[in-house]
């Protein structure tokens, strides 16, 4: 691997507490502390992506060393490691200083061709920002996140980036649930890599102290690395900034509502300025369509988090960071309108989206009131997101409606819920027939919009059971399909979720622990 390829530029940007020292604590007017990881020297590496480290410019694990540094284990002298300062709004109340308390940045690599990836450890030890935590990570939520994280990319959601799986070799207590009573789980360390992990709350914290300075130098560093279409120069650099990144976000939110992702946990440290899916926790795609729906316990009951409420909760988000953005802006009335507009835009392209999903070439008079209908009567008949576009792709003039549907609901619908269905999917075929396109390229639409394999819940808790009996069948079967989710691989992938895991902690029940 080229690990002398490995900088890090941003702790000599900005300032921050150089000392080394691990105690957790408050580190005021800086954006980083300098950390060390554990060092885990019975790590054992599960699994590389060999794609993404040579797409970065890491190249191949070839020596001892390349495995250390992927493991956690040791590091060469010139990786410097630090965790970054942030605050954010956690369930929408303030929570001040925050931080990467799990997280250790191994700086970051240009490629060949000059793009620049950051590398951080997930579990590699404690740090000033853990809060009384132990900055491990399990094998559970490791495996979730390295996995989800692929899976996204694969869908074509914006998202960090998975590079390695490591089992740390020690055991770690845990309370999945909050329920007071912990176990100890199998220690896991995992490498993930983004153009950059910078959060809102970056911003909000420095806001938040009055360092209006570097709050300066964080938009100016943010709009050189990561924005280049925004005038430098210009004078309405900071307000462009602003409305990049909300149209990001709003594009990132139609993705999600695209695959069914519901990420569970919106704060607004949780919310990357690149637009990105970052901070995978207790998420979880649909399985039955709820606008409702959160696989957060921790959410419950006021359901913040739920699917249907993620659009407005960015955009509440937003005007978060819009607050902290304000002393560079100093413009409320734009400001304001930037918000606004991210209502009107991300309606549009929710529309658009659900269109491609149903086959449309366009959206006509009407099509509003037919996604609403659908919308609803997905929820009220209980079926499944993913498998109802699955089927309708499939959906001829002479089949039997119910027959080719029979799989996609979830309970038995009534004879007056089979009648509202086929009426339905009468008036989706004379909408169909509006279409100024062929069937076969409105099907094209759907086959790009409408993925095939999702990573649902059940399928990640079988893998990791599998994984802590050290068996790796399941996860070598899960990363081909993830790798191909417009394909239908494996059968057995695409069915409902079965029943015998409801309410089953890890897979239908989950907390931030998860």
């Amino acid at each position: 691997m080229n690990l002398d390829k490995i900088s890090s530029p941003f702790t000599e940007l900005f300032p921050g507490d150089q000392s080394g020292n691990p105690r957790q604590r408050q580190t005021p007017k800086v954006l980083f502390a300098s950390t060390n990881i554990a060092g885990f020297p019975e790590a054992e590496l599960l699994i590389l992506n060999d794609r993404l480290a040579s797409e970065i410019g890491l190249g191949k694990l070839e020596a001892p060393a390349d495995s250390d540094f992927v493991n956690a284990t040791k590091l060469p002298n010139h990786i410097k490691t630090y965790a970054t300062a942030y605050a954010g709004h956690q369930f929408g109340n303030w929570a001040g200083q925050l931080g990467d308390g799990r997280a250790i940045f191994a700086g970051e690599i240009k490629n060949e061709s000059g793009r620049k990836t950051e590398l951080q450890w997930k579990g590699a030890g404690a740090t000033p920002y853990s809060r009384h935590a132990d900055g491990r990570a399990v094998l559970r939520s490791s495996v979730r996140e390295y996995l989800m994280s692929e899976a996204m990319f694969h869908l074509g959601v914006p998202t960090t980036r998975a590079l390695s799986l490591s089992l740390s070799g020690e055991q770690v207590l845990r309370d999945i649930m909050y329920s007071g009573n912990p176990e100890y789980e199998k220690g896991a360390v995992m490498m993930r890599t983004a153009d950059s992990f910078l959060r809102f709350g970056h911003f909000q914290l420095l806001a938040a102290q009055d360092e209006i300075d570097t709050l300066r130098n964080l938009a100016d560093y943010v709009i050189e690395n990561h924005y280049p279409e925004i005038n430098k120069e210009s004078s309405d650099k900071y307000t462009e900034l602003m409305r990049q990144i909300s149209v990001r976000t709003a594009d990132l939110m139609v993705e999600w509502y695209r695959v069914g992702f519901v990420h569970g946990v919106m704060n607004t440290d949780n919310m990357s300025v690149l637009g990105l899916t970052i901070d995978y926790g207790p998420f979880s795609f649909l399985d039955e369509y709820s606008l409702n729906f959160t696989p957060n316990t921790t959410d419950l009951p006021g359901r913040r988090y739920a699917f249907g409420n993620q659009a407005k909760v960015a955009q509440w988000n937003l005007w978060q960071l819009a607050s902290a953005l304000f002393p560079l802006i100093n413009d409320a009335e734009v400001l304001e309108q930037i918000l606004d507009d991210f209502s009107t835009y991300f309606w549009t392209k929710h529309d658009e989206m659900m269109a491609s999903k149903f086959g449309f070439d366009q959206i006509t008079e009407g099509d509003n009131d037919f996604f609403t209908t659908a919308q609803t009567l997905l929820e009220d008949l209980k079926m499944d997101y993913t498998l109802f576009f699955t089927q309708l792709e499939k959906l001829t003039d002479d089949v039997d409606i119910m027959t080719l549907f029979n799989d996609v609901f979830y309970t038995r619908p009534t004879d007056n819920q089979k009648f509202q269905f086929i009426e339905f999917i009468q008036n989706y075929r004379n909408r169909l027939s509006k279409n100024l396109i062929s069937k076969a390229q409105s099907q094209s639409i759907m086959q790009a919009a409408n993925p095939k394999f999702i990573l649902r819940n059940y399928i990640l808790f079988d893998c990791i059971a599998e994984l802590h009996e050290g068996k790796h069948d399941l996860l070598n079967k899960v990363l081909t399909a993830l790798e191909n989710p417009y394909e239908e691989l494996f059968p057995e992938f695409s069915k409902r979720r079965p029943p015998g895991y409801d309410g089953t902690p890890g897979c239908s029940t989950l907390s931030c622990s998860s």
